[in-house]
């Protein structure tokens, strides 16, 4: 694997890591009824995976060129991570909106 490929991975699950740690946040502070901290910490999340998505997005079409050598697993490692913090997303928000209509 090039250093350029392995780079990229620890690119997108840095900040897929960082949106996911966000989304599960959220979900604790709504669960405390801090709702306005908790769509926050889901905006500040929403920027982490953006950037996590581009990246993705960037080295998918280097690799369609075929600029990049063999991805491997960790590619399937990031990919994995990518996908994990988009659900993570959609169930910090249906959890946020679950505590505001309990409170």
């Amino acid at each position: 694997m090039s250093e350029e490929l392995e780079l990229a991975c620890f690119n997108i699950i840095t900040h897929v890591g960082t949106a996911r740690s966000n989304y599960i946040g959220a979900i604790q502070l709504a669960k405390e009824g801090k709702f306005q901290e908790a769509e926050d910490l889901i905006a500040a999340g929403e920027k982490e995976f953006v950037e996590g998505h581009h990246a993705h997005a960037d080295m998918l079409t280097k690799e369609a060129n075929g600029e990049l050598g063999n991805a491997g697993v960790l590619l399937i490692h990031a990919e994995d991570q990518l996908m994990s913090a988009e659900a993570f997303k959609i169930i910090a928000e249906e959890f946020i909106d679950l505590y505001k209509k309990i409170s």
